[in-house]
């Protein structure tokens, strides 16, 4: 990586050498770059070395999500393998009155039964090029905040345009990393011809519910399969993982290839209590308050549960992933760690020789953060949405933006309507997936009310918005008076880049739209573009300190982490690395086979096909972090031995420190996926293609 210019950069290379060792990374440490893997901690611990060509398979066997999580092709004809939590809203969006596949699970014993998902993109990533020498260049040491952010943001825009190709598939997405410190050109190949195949019912993939999600020991199949096609073919796959005949054992070493969505273990103490005493708290008060709004409505009918169940296990998930962060945030060890982390750092810029007393950045990251907790819930009420959380409002806004936005050229507008994003952008956009008008005003009723509380009842804005209504008249108004809701029509305006503002939905978004725009650019160069400086020198100096013993922030791009196979103790007692079937019946028997402990009606009939002793779930000490979900879990010779698909509650700090005594990374066992695809599914077919049997 080219991150060292000038005297100061050189000098703390110099003082690294003369005052500070090297840093120690926790056993098992590290969310990996590709182009930077930790092969110096694998020799030195495991004896273990995995060549140039044993990771370009793994890169390129790895798929992500745009929907959010991570999966992997299993197969030569093109089939993912991922969570069914990953796939749960493709679950939803597939599902009719007559068949919840969300709820009862699906099945395509031939390809003709396979169905094609809505708006569901998938990437596979296919090369890295470091351009940090060409983003930096355009920035330059005179510029304003303002003036810095549009000329970084534009190059940006040139390079992704450069590479990304429509016609033949390819995605371009610079990533940041190292807080600034480094720029990557990263290229995709995107598919959007994306079939289900196979999913089991909720009620063994999410066994245990939210009681035991984030808990140890565990008992889910949480596993789904889809099937990536083009021209109306499975596609034909050089890179796919093969399965582990043996499975795992104890003490293996393993590695996990996904997607980690965010990480602030590079974030100042400064950063880490605006998150602690602002970002957090704000974001749980809305969490909460949305999970008892879905919750009672949920319970009102069946079909309520069917439109909201989906949406209501994420604030859900989210709310107890903040929960546990929260709590690791308000650990006095923790933010011991991470302060003596941070005065490190201080003290090797300070032996730079020609370093300031003290060094402006940590100042600069500290004065940001106090102006983005004066701004956070403006911007979440308004550019973020939280006042209209409405699906046909997102559509609204889009159309209203692109209107805009393909006014201008290509570099100068904003980033998610750029070149290189409207192809993805399009193919969201023209989706057919159901949208429920009376689940739309529930949550834009509701939104508008937090917003009305927010600005106040008598703010011109909140009058312009309900215009002289309720909250709940205005969101009924709102979504029966929009055309938003059609395919057709989005095509349209689209097409034509018009935004009828006759439409309520469209009209509304265009009250918000100059404050919105508004606070989104007093937030990127009074808080974004100074923090994005400060933390690049931040990051420069680290790399100084650390070299390649380091890795980035996790940014939902594909990372390498290894482990072992191994359990922990907690509160005393030991808590193996692996769960079995007979554990899964006995884990419903103890709970009266009741609420979130039923078992499926099939899986009580065939217990007597199943080999009880088979490993259901296991645990490792592999880093991982939302995103990672459905992430393979392989061996040495890159064959799948697991499913990654939670952590347990100890490891929600791994968003800020690794932690490697008791924190563990949840998996479904590969043994468990074909043993329950033969004797309780009867989807043999399913289970050849996994283990390379010829039909």
């Amino acid at each position: 990586m080219k991150l060292l210019r000038s005297r100061f950069w050189a000098a703390l290379l110099v003082a690294s050498a003369m005052t500070l060792s090297a840093p120690t990374l926790q056993a098992d440490e590290g969310m990996w770059l590709y182009t930077a893997p930790p092969l110096k901690q694998l020799k030195e611990k495991y004896n273990f070395v995995p060549d140039a060509k044993w990771l370009e398979h793994l890169q390129k066997s790895s798929v992500r999500f745009n929907s959010g999580g991570s999966g992997s092709f299993v197969s030569a004809n093109g089939l993912v393998m991922t969570n069914h939590h990953v796939g749960a809203d493709d679950l939803q969006k597939l599902s009719t009155k007559e068949k919840d596949y969300l709820k009862d699970g699906f099945e395509a014993k031939e390809s003709k039964d396979e169905l094609k998902c809505k708006a569901l993109e998938l990437n596979v990533l296919m090369a890295i090029q470091d351009v940090t020498a060409e983003v930096n260049a355009a920035v330059k040491a005179d510029m304003g905040p303002a003036v810095a952010f549009k000329a970084r943001q534009q190059v940006i825009a040139g390079l992704e345009k450069g590479v990304a190709d429509e016609a033949k598939g390819v995605r371009a997405d610079v990533v940041t990393l190292f807080s600034g410190g480094a720029y990557h050109l990263y290229t995709f190949k995107k598919y959007t011809d994306i079939r289900l195949v196979f999913a089991p019912e909720k009620q063994i993939a999410f066994f245990g519910g939210d009681a035991d999600n984030f808990e140890y020991p565990r008992f889910d199949l949480d596993m789904c399969f889809f099937r990536v096609y083009e021209n109306d073919k499975p596609i034909v796959c050089e890179h796919f993982l093969k399965w582990s005949a043996a499975g795992s054992a104890a003490e293996e070493l393993i590695f996990v290839s996904g997607h980690p969505g965010r990480t602030n273990r590079q974030n100042t103490v400064a950063e880490l209590k605006y998150l602690r005493d602002t970002g957090y708290p704000y974001l749980l008060q809305r969490l909460n308050r949305l999970e008892v709004l879905l919750n009672s409505w949920a319970e009102r009918s069946e079909g309520n549960r069917q439109k909201a169940e989906e949406e209501l296990f994420g604030i859900q998930n989210s709310r107890k992933a903040r929960i546990g962060g929260l709590q690791g945030l308000l650990d006095p060890k923790v933010m011991a760690r991470k302060q003596a982390e941070e005065d490190r750092l201080k003290k090797f810029m300070a032996a730079a020789a020609d370093s300031r007393a003290p060094h402006p950045e940590f100042d600069v990251i500290a004065a940001g953060e106090k102006k983005r907790a004066a701004m956070i819930k403006d911007i979440t009420m308004l550019e973020n949405g939280g006042g209209f959380n409405s699906q046909l409002f997102g559509i609204a806004r889009t159309l209203l933006r692109y209107s805009d936005e393909m006014k201008k050229g290509d570099t100068d507008r904003l980033p998610e309507f750029g070149p290189a994003r409207l192809a993805s952008l399009k193919f969201q956009l023209f989706s057919d997936e159901p949208i429920h008008d009376d689940f739309e005003i529930l949550k834009l009723a509701d939104s508008l009310s937090t917003f009305a509380t927010h600005f106040g009842a008598d703010h011109e804005l909140v009058k312009k918005v309900l215009a002289g209504k309720s909250p709940r008249e205005r969101a009924f108004d709102l979504v029966s008076g929009t055309k938003v809701k059609d395919p057709e029509f989005r095509k349209k305006h689209f097409e034509a880049k018009t935004a009828p503002e006759d439409d309520a939905m469209i009209a509304v978004a265009k009250i918000i739209d100059e404050p919105s725009r508004a606070i989104r650019k007093r937030f990127e160069t009074e808080v974004d573009e100074p923090k994005r400086q400060a933390a690049s020198a931040l990051a420069k100096a680290r790399f100084a300190l650390d070299g390649t013993n380091s890795y980035p922030d996790a940014t939902f791009t594909l990372r390498l982490s290894y482990g072992t196979v191994k359990g922990f103790k907690e509160d005393g007692k030991d808590v193996p690395a692996f769960t079995t079937m007979v554990g899964l019946y006995d884990r419903s028997k103890e709970q009266g086979n009741k609420g979130p402990f039923e078992l499926p009606k099939r899986w009580v009939e065939k217990k007597a096909n199943l080999d009880l002793k088979t490993p259901f779930n296991f645990v490792s000490t592999a880093d991982i972090i939302g995103g990672n979900s459905g992430s393979p879990v392989v061996n040495k010779k890159g064959e799948v031995v697991g499913l990654i698909f939670d952590g347990n509650i100890q490891s929600l700090v791994l968003d800020f420190v690794y932690e490697g005594e008791i924190s563990r990374a949840v998996s479904v066992d590969s043994r468990a996926i074909i043993e329950s695809l033969r004797k309780v599914y009867d989807a043999g077919w399913l289970a050849d293609e996994l283990q390379g049997k010829a039909k």
